[in-house]
């Protein structure tokens, strides 16, 4: 099968990036003849009026759009697979595969179908006012932190929908979780069309060894919609207990001077520091305030057979399954989290029953082989729909 992988790269390495890439990997390991059309944000510094090119690219791109045409004329796929379109490809390019017949999936990585800046989450709380059409409140929020920003993302998605770019020539959306589909069918999104297919993680051939932790762990960016906040207030409230915590930074500058004794910034880690980090914790903890998407952190934590306490909230209760393998806590209650953590901290053998049970669950469901079988699924399903 020729299947052609459309993707907008954004202007750092990301999760999205990360599951693009292995998504390509996989499907040439198994035969498949893999084509891209790609724009990266990078390129953003280097293009003459680049922000005000991608301003309007995001709205309408004519020549992607033409580009894209004559790349399927001269390729003939036999599925266009959808990642992120923003800011210089644009939904605008989707028309021509349906003119010519092909099917087209798109993995659904965030909330931007409905949510112009794709996070539901805006000021520090979660926020929905922009979906069933009032993009306007994206601008009137400035979401993006920019006027200008925000009101791009509010264009675009304003002109996406009334075109119904995506509903007519979307066959298949891949979503993460069950609820993001649900989110996407309540915004009016046909259910026929929406089906879960989570993320994969690779697995390693080497089984990391099973020890009792040394502290409590975070993985990934400490940002606000991330729960940072809540996390360190937490840790002031266990002093007796080591916290420490893999990632960047920059987004939150004040975060050093709040943070206690008994909490250690670590900085970016991948890799084997990044194992070494997961097989040294007792619990990893993921306190998120928004509606995630599907945070690998969580499954690289189970295949380390680690338990996880997260956030009850969007479709983290999905992954994490409460008192099986970890426990979940009320989202930016700090309380409530800190008397989970000492719950765990006291308990090891309960960790490493949920570890247990954590890993056999990442094996069973998020392995490589899972997801290309649920995968070839999809794309069958967007094949007949069309006809093919």
């Amino acid at each position: 099968m020729k299947i052609c992988l459309v993707h907008n790269a954004y202007g750092k390495f990301s999760g999205e990036e990360a599951v693009v890439r292995d998504i390509k990997a996989l499907l040439s390991k198994h035969g498949h003849e893999v084509i891209a059309f790609e724009r990266s944000s990078a390129e953003l510094p280097a293009i003459w009026l680049g922000a005000l090119r991608a301003f309007f690219s995001g709205i309408y791109n004519p020549w992607s759009r033409k580009q894209f045409r004559d790349l399927l004329r001269r390729e003939c796929p036999d599925i266009v697979h959808v990642h992120n379109l923003f800011p210089f490809i644009s939904p605008s390019i989707l028309p021509e595969a349906k003119s010519a017949g092909i099917p087209v999936v798109m993995t659904v990585h965030n909330y931007r179908l409905v949510c112009p800046n794709g996070l539901h989450y805006v000021n520090g709380r979660i926020c929905e006012r922009c979906v069933g059409g009032h993009e306007y409140w994206c601008v009137f929020k400035n979401c993006a932190g920019a006027f200008g920003k925000s009101l791009g993302y509010a264009l675009r998605n304003w002109r996406a929908r009334v075109c119904r770019f995506f509903q007519n020539n979307i066959s298949v959306f891949a979503c993460l979780t069950e609820f993001q589909r649900n989110r996407l069918i309540q915004s009016g999104f046909s259910a026929d069309q929406l089906v879960v297919v989570p993320n994969m993680v690779q697995i390693s051939d080497k089984e990391l060894p099973i020890q009792d932790g040394e502290y409590i762990g975070f993985s990934g960016r400490l940002s606000k919609e991330k729960g940072i906040s809540t996390l360190v207030e937490a840790a002031k409230k266990c002093r007796d207990i080591p916290f420490s915590a893999v990632g960047g930074y920059s987004s939150t500058p004040g975060l050093i001077a709040g943070i206690p004794d008994n909490f250690k910034l670590l900085g970016f880690c991948v890799g084997e520091k990044l194992e070494i980090f997961y097989l040294r914790a007792q619990v990893i903890v993921l306190p998120s305030i928004c509606f995630e998407g599907f945070p690998t952190v969580l499954i690289e934590a189970m295949l380390a057979s680690k338990p996880i306490i997260c956030s009850r909230i969007g479709g983290l209760p999905e992954i994490v399954e409460d008192g099986v393998t970890g426990l979940l806590v009320e989202p930016g209650n700090a309380e409530d989290l800190a008397e989970k953590i000492r719950y765990l901290w006291r308990r090891p053998e309960l960790c490493r029953q949920m570890g247990a049970a954590g890993r056999e669950k990442a094996l069973r469901e998020y392995s490589p082989d899972k997801y290309y079988e649920r995968l070839m699924g999809v794309y069958k399903k967007a094949r007949e729909l069309c006809g093919n």
